[in-house]
């Protein structure tokens, strides 16, 4: 019968197919055994997560995914590359989030709330402001213009000083990284310009009470 990861625990064959991949996911392969009374807040919220995506669902609604974890989980590419996966495939993948940057970087599409009513919603792009314009900074810039120039999507990717300016309208930040990483070059940040998603979205809220108040 198969185990779970590193975890002695073995699990029924006739479980759900993607149980071992949503707990390696969720990073929980070593604390099977233990219980869920003593789990950290992360680790329940974790928990939460494989349980949801263990049975590969068509639609997925998550409420604050990264609320409770360590900085090295809310950076953690491997979420936002499942979920963004899960999205290729046909699932519609909700999450709501005050991680703007996190929205940022997960989302196509994005709808704005104030105080219970609708503010704005559309494509990431369109909201930020942005002309799909990003300034990426590599420990390989040459290798990595040829490698962001051949993606689809790009319109040109050229080399300033330091950095490496990428115009790629419609093209997700996410993607620029992971093209990057898949050939082993190293991604110190990226940058998109236009407004930063605390920017837009203060301008959003302050027009709509704005509005309001007249």
């Amino acid at each position: 019968m198969p185990t779970c990861g590193s975890c002695s625990r073995r699990h029924d064959r006739h479980g759900p197919p993607a149980l071992d991949d949503a707990l390696n996911l969720a990073g929980l392969g070593e604390a099977l055994d233990r219980k869920v009374k003593g789990y950290s807040m992360g680790m329940k919220q974790r928990l939460m997560l494989a349980q949801a995506l263990m049975r590969k669902p068509s639609v997925l609604i998550l409420d604050e995914p990264a609320n409770g974890g360590d900085p090295g989980e809310v950076r953690a590419l491997r979420l936002r590359e499942h979920l963004g996966e899960l999205a290729r495939r046909g699932a519609a993948v909700l999450v709501s989030s005050h991680r703007l940057v996190e929205v940022q970087q997960l989302a196509t599409h994005v709808v704005v709330m104030n105080h219970g009513r609708l503010i704005a919603a559309g494509p990431v792009g369109e909201l930020l402001g942005g002309a799909g314009t990003y300034r990426v900074q590599v420990d390989d810039p040459e290798k990595a213009t040829a490698v962001l120039r051949a993606l689809p999507g790009v319109a040109s990717a050229t080399t300033q000083r330091d950095e490496i300016v990428v115009t790629a309208p419609g093209v997700l930040s996410r993607d620029l990284v992971r093209a990057l990483l898949t050939e082993g070059i190293g991604v110190k940040s990226v940058q998109q310009e236009g407004k930063s998603p605390e920017e837009a979205f203060l301008t959003m809220t302050e027009g709509a009470e704005e509005h309001a108040a007249r």
